[in-house]
């Protein structure tokens, strides 16, 4: 396991490269104004979820996120994004060839071999980020620093604040609960779901993940003492009681 946490740990140097990177690739990256759609699978998908959301807020242009296999063929935008660290991902390579021609493509990729890579209009290569284990961490949170330098954000700032996170002890010990649900609301709604799936694949421990306000529409029923709720920054009024 030394080696997953060397690339935990290596996030806040990812993101710094990948803010560099960013001014690099501007000509490939969505432009301000275009209708755009993000794809992917699993945690990339929820990464698009994250970048979707403050695209929208940044005042860019419309953007939608969508799981790669579910992406509707029928709707035009202006480009698509796939975010996918091997390339191989089926359902993004097979959307990617699906729109050949039609839509213009830009795909940020770990493997600058793999099809993905071939297939995209403009490939955004992040090798330095890329991992070993199946699980990701750095390449997925690089992904989006990499985005977020690109509507402007001081990834500088977040990298000094990473650092320190890396480092910090959790704030509980998850040897005292048995379950936990993050929530989120606007594009922290991507982060809450992304928690909780490391906390099932890589733990195999019971996560659950929900818009902040939902939370209390049937997901609150399993509220229990032992049961951790994790916001990703304040909750809505009233809901914490």
């Amino acid at each position: 396991m030394a080696y997953v946490h060397a690339e935990i740990a290596s996030q806040p140097d990812c993101w710094r490269r990948a803010a560099e990177l960013a001014a690099d690739v501007r000509a490939d990256l969505p432009a301000a104004g275009e209708r755009v759609a993000v794809v992917g699978c699993g945690t990339s998908w929820f990464m698009a979820m994250a970048y979707a959301t403050l695209r929208e807020q940044a005042g860019q242009g419309e953007t939608d996120a969508f799981q790669a296999s579910e992406f509707p063929t029928g709707r035009r935008y202006d480009r698509l994004v796939g975010i996918t660290r091997s390339g191989t991902t089926t359902e993004v390579v097979e959307l990617l060839d699906a729109l050949r021609g039609q839509t213009p493509t830009t795909v940020l990729v770990g493997d600058p071999d793999s099809p993905a890579a071939q297939l995209a209009d403009a490939s955004v290569l992040m090798p330095f980020a890329d991992e070993r284990p199946v699980v990701q961490t750095r390449f997925a949170t690089t992904a989006l620093a990499l985005l977020r330098a690109h509507l402007g954000e001081n990834v500088d700032a977040l990298s000094a604040d990473a650092e320190v996170a890396v480092r910090a002890p959790l704030p509980i010990d998850p040897t005292s609960i048995e379950q936990v649900t993050f929530l989120g609301r606007g594009w922290t709604v991507g982060l809450a779901q992304e928690a909780a799936l490391k906390c099932r694949e890589a733990a195999t421990f019971w996560a659950e993940a929900y818009p902040a306000m939902d939370y209390r529409h049937g997901p609150i029923s399993i509220a229990a003492p032992g049961r951790l709720v994790w916001a990703f920054g304040a909750l809505p009024d009233a809901l914490a009681e």
